[in-house]
């Protein structure tokens, strides 16, 4: 798939410019003549509803943003990718004559070789590449600058050496693929997808393998409210052992059920069952169980309520959920750094500046990085005041959905 840049950026354009140039520049101070190199990209993804029910093939609302990460790239007629990002120093090299894991292999390089290998078990031609990119998509945010970097990899191959046939689907299925087994985050397919298919969509993942997939139509303007997500600086990268330990727990709980998922469970007999449930699981795997029921059935009624025009039905969902996830997910903060509690306190500060209007909610995995607002207009300026005040300046942005998701951008 392919877009003019005029279309993916619109009005900001002109802001891009310096960035494409950047890129540009980059690509032949490391890797010499641009000619022939093309460019791509990939957005990040903002998480609407069904926190953390995708790994137990529950269902959520997701949409991509305008926020991206672009690289050029272009085959360099060997069987090694050399990717240089301008956030960081070093330059991934790897040989993809084999992709069979390799221990040496760390963060980056470690998707990149799960991505390559997955294409190939698919019929897919992998080559080598060499790629320079530069990402907007905050790090360890909420907003999933890892799936936007998965799907950048994965549009590079689709359109470098498979005249762009994998599909958003696949993609996002590759590049799931990759974090799970190379880089060992257990993650669920919403990240991947959201950055892949572009726009909202709604999810249900109750059969993995073939997800239902539907697209929403969400025009805050026209609903007279913005969407905001306060960076609150904390870093997701030491928190994979919090991450994992929910899909975890929540298995235990179906296990209990002899299912393997929580989507295959019948919630009234979970209800029935808590007094043994306690002994054999604990609490909080309960509560997280519980969690996914009513966050699972929150997803697909704000889906609803958007097609149907009800905001307020759709902000009074968004509500719920985001007191579900503090109560019963408990993604707000890490047990291992109590002291550290940035979400918890963003969501104070974000109901005292609604003033009881719009809505606020932990985004994404949680435990750190960012919290998430659907913010009155009228209530703008003193809400990204108010926030950065507390989280310094730049702290809050204002997003607006991206209509596709990874993407050849042509100039």
């Amino acid at each position: 798939m392919k877009a003019d840049v005029h279309a993916l950026y619109g009005t900001g354009w002109q802001q891009e410019k310096a960035r494409y140039e950047e890129i540009r520049a980059g690509f032949e101070a490391f890797f010499g003549s641009s000619s022939g190199a093309r460019y791509f990209s990939a957005p990040g993804r903002t998480e609407i509803g069904g926190n953390h029910t995708d790994h137990n093939h529950g269902r959520v609302l997701a949409a991509s943003i305008n926020l991206d990460i672009v690289g050029m790239a272009k085959p360099n007629g060997t069987n090694t990718i050399r990717l240089k990002s301008v956030e960081y120093d070093r330059v991934d090299e790897l040989d993809i004559t084999s992709t069979e894991p390799d221990p040496e292999d760390y963060g980056s390089r470690s998707l990149i070789r799960g991505i390559c290998a997955r294409c190939k078990e698919l019929g897919f031609t992998v080559g080598g590449f060499d790629c320079f990119t530069k990402t907007r998509v905050l790090k360890g945010s909420g907003l999933s600058s890892s799936a936007a970097f998965e799907i950048l990899v994965v549009t590079v191959v689709s359109c470098l050496f498979n005249e762009g046939k994998i599909d958003p689907v696949a993609a996002a299925m590759i590049a799931q693929y990759a974090e799970n087994v190379y880089f060992g985050k257990p993650c669920g397919l919403l990240d991947q997808m959201a950055s892949s298919m572009g726009g909202v969509t709604a999810m249900d993942f109750k059969d993995p393998k073939n997800p239902v997939i539907e697209r929403r139509s969400l025009d805050l303007a026209a609903y007279g409210h913005a969407l905001c997500v306060v960076d609150t600086g904390g870093n997701h990268a030491d928190l994979t052992d919090e991450y994992a330990a929910i899909p975890a727990e929540m298995k235990q709980v179906a296990a209990y059920f002899g299912k393997e998922f929580l989507r295959d469970v019948d919630e009234g007999e979970f209800y029935e069952s808590l007094q043994p449930l306690r002994a054999a699981v604990g609490d909080r795997a309960i509560l997280r169980a519980m969690h996914f029921f009513d966050d699972d059935r929150l997803a697909a009624e704000e889906a609803q309520a958007l097609e149907k025009g009800d905001f307020e039905g759709f902000l009074q969902r968004v509500r719920a959920s985001g007191r579900s996830s503090l109560m019963r997910l408990q993604n707000i903060f890490a047990c291992s750094a109590p002291g550290e509690q940035g979400i918890t306190l963003a969501l104070a500060v974000a109901e005292s500046l609604l003033k009881g209007r719009g809505a606020c909610r932990v985004h994404g995995g949680g435990f750190a990085g960012t919290m998430q607002a659907y913010v009155p207009l009228d209530l703008l300026d003193s809400y990204r005041a108010g926030m950065e005040k507390v989280f310094g300046p730049g702290a809050c942005h204002v997003l607006s959905v991206r209509g596709v998701g990874g993407v050849e951008v042509e100039l």
